[in-house]
């Protein structure tokens, strides 16, 4: 294998994946047989400036190509070779936002990301006018409301995009975005697989008494499917992702894509009634449909898979941060009295306790929302743990809730899908921070939802992964074979992962638990209107 692997870098046939993470930038080289061989990584965190969750430009940069040299490091740490050249790239990012350029390039309000909420009277307005749920994180949300709000840097936008599309046009030259990230920006026509031409002439008829300069369509990126062509590196662009100058130009890029499609591709959940669930700081759930919902419904986002195949998005902004900070607060106590223990064994150890718990959690509930949560109505949010005197109060009780918590909003959203619409799927893969300890996540997301879940080894490779995927499909795909064939016979050749169905008495537990969660957003919803 290790002889393998120093022949494909040395011959420039490795393939490399960048995800841009909430709190991790993550790099993953994967050989010939799209099996990972390298990582790096570098972690990094949004900052709330004048009311707005944003990454600098500066930090971008910074992330990206300390996150390449961290990468670097770990190729010659293994193979004792350099990276020269590679045989393909892709960059995903998280999806949705703000990035507007002026015509020379610089950018003309901080990024705005996904985790903003002040975009409710634009999303209100849109998703009337267009007759399609339009959430508040999408990048049409963001620009009209600048609009509504009369920002003076408007009338200057050159180009609006996403934060994959950013980073993949300063590396290419090429204004390009994968249909699975344009599905964030704008709705998308299953027939053209382009923007929906209607939605761009309503919006422009909407702001043509403004005056700009500027028409919608002429502003967006080009939308591009997987396995189409989406530039080559540049000498510039070369230098910023390796200052140390080694990496070569010329490399094919694979369209950018937002985090749910590399998901998709990474849980090989692109087929029609397949799913995944990503789990992490946020989390979100992909059900690739067999036909169109019967109604727009306000806490699902329709999207698309990477090749353009209709999907229905649960995203909630909340899910494993709140847990993490607990799991945090163990450790110090561990610290303090004088017990070294590595911080991934208290995860375990805390994770598999709360199975011992009651299936309805002693009726504890958890409130993870450290920002808001559109799914159950919220532009902000406030952090709760919620008990009373004759609730059964114990450790696996206290860390069955905080995981319930975690995908409370989620099991809300999904429940429309699944008793109201009768969505059928034949395989849903979980893959992100809440499966890391076995068995656990997947047990507590089959009671949730009450579907059996799968999760495979690969499932902690992630988006970067999954990016990389989609630049080996680019240049190894036989003709005429789509994504999902590629997958399969390519990638994973069978593999289903490890199944867990759910639990009756988890279920009927989970279900419990969710009548006292919603019941209590009363409280949610007073903690939000206290002023500290």
């Amino acid at each position: 294998m290790t002889a393998d692997a120093i022949k494909t870098i040395e011959k420039g046939k490795a393939v490399l994946g960048i995800e841009f993470g909430s709190t991790r930038i993550k790099a993953v080289l994967i050989d010939q047989g799209n099996r990972p061989i390298a990582q790096g990584s570098y972690e990094w965190e949004n900052k709330l400036v004048n009311g707005l969750w944003t990454y600098s430009i500066e930090a971008v940069w910074k992330g990206l190509q300390e996150c390449y040299a961290d990468l670097r490091d770990d190729v010659k740490k293994k193979y004792k070779v350099e990276i020269e050249s590679l045989a393909a790239i892709g960059i995903s990012a998280m999806m949705h936002g703000y990035m507007p350029f002026n015509s020379k390039e610089k950018i003309l309000v901080p990024f705005r990301t996904w985790r903003n909420t002040n975009t409710g009277k634009a999303a209100e307005k849109l998703s009337k006018l267009f007759v399609f749920n339009i959430p508040l994180r999408w990048s049409i949300s963001h620009l009209y409301q600048a609009i509504l709000n009369k920002e003076e840097h408007v009338k200057d936008i050159d180009y609006l995009t996403t934060l994959a599309g950013y980073v993949h046009w300063q590396l290419t030259g090429e204004k390009v975005l994968g249909i699975g990230d344009a599905s964030g920006m704008l709705p998308i026509n299953p027939i053209t697989k382009d923007y929906s031409a209607e939605m761009v002439k309503k919006f422009d008829e909407l702001i043509a008494p403004k005056g700009y300069s500027w028409k919608l369509f002429d502003i967006l990126p080009k939308v591009v499917l997987a396995g189409e062509d989406a530039g080559r590196l540049t000498e510039e662009g070369a230098k910023k992702l390796d200052t140390s100058g080694h990496l070569k130009a010329g490399v094919p890029l694979c369209p950018p894509e937002g985090d749910a499609g590399t998901g998709m591709v990474a849980t090989n959940a692109v087929k029609q009634r397949t799913g995944n669930v990503s789990a992490g700081t946020s989390s979100f759930s992909m059900i690739v449909l067999e036909k169109d919902l019967s109604k727009p419904y306000k806490v699902i986002d329709m999207v698309t898979t990477p090749d353009g195949s209709p999907v229905a998005m649960v995203h909630c902004n909340n899910c494993t941060s709140d847990i993490n900070a607990w799991v945090g607060l163990f450790k110090e106590y561990q610290e303090l009295l004088g017990v070294k223990v590595d911080i991934s064994e208290i995860y375990d150890r805390l994770f598999n306790q709360a199975l011992k718990g009651d299936a309805d959690c002693g009726g504890l509930i958890s409130y993870n929302y450290i920002s808001g949560e559109p799914v159950t109505g919220f532009t902000d949010g406030r952090l709760l743990f919620i008990r009373s005197a004759n609730d059964k109060f114990n450790l696996p009780n206290f860390m069955r809730a905080h995981l319930y918590g975690s995908v409370g909003v989620l099991k809300i959203g999904n429940d429309i899908l699944f008793n109201k619409e009768g969505v059928k799927v034949d395989r849903v893969t979980g893959h992100g921070g809440l499966f890391k300890t076995k068995g656990v996540g997947q047990r507590i997301l089959a009671a949730a939802i009450n579907s059996p879940i799968s999760v495979m080894e690969t499932a902690g490779e992630g988006g970067a992964w999954g990016i990389a995927l989609l630049g080996s499909y680019l240049i190894n795909k036989r003709k005429d074979q789509s994504l999902a064939d590629f997958l399969d016979q390519n990638v994973f050749a069978g593999d289903k992962g490890v199944e867990v169905k759910p639990d009756p008495e988890d279920v009927k537990g989970f279900n419990k638990y969710i009548k006292s969660y919603k019941t209590g957003l009363k409280i949610e919803q007073a903690a939000v209107e206290f002023k500290k």
